[in-house]
């Protein structure tokens, strides 16, 4: 490939990748919040309900053995 031709495909690359980076919709700063909001809640549920089968799993196999 000829140096002419690999400054053409970087160029359309980098002008293709700067296109879809204008269709890119931000969410404002609500959103964002509430969102991040949303999966901190979860992830401490979710820890809380892993940690406790944890524990109820880890006493099971106590008395069993």
């Amino acid at each position: 490939m000829s140096d002419e031709k690999k400054k053409t495909g970087i160029r359309g690359w980098f002008r293709g990748l700067q296109s879809e980076f204008k269709k890119i919709t931000w969410p404002d700063k609500d959103r964002l919040v509430r969102e991040t909001a949303t999966v901190a809640v979860v992830s401490v549920i979710l820890g809380i309900i892993i940690a406790t089968l944890d524990m109820v799993l880890q006493y099971g196999i106590n008395f069993l053995v």
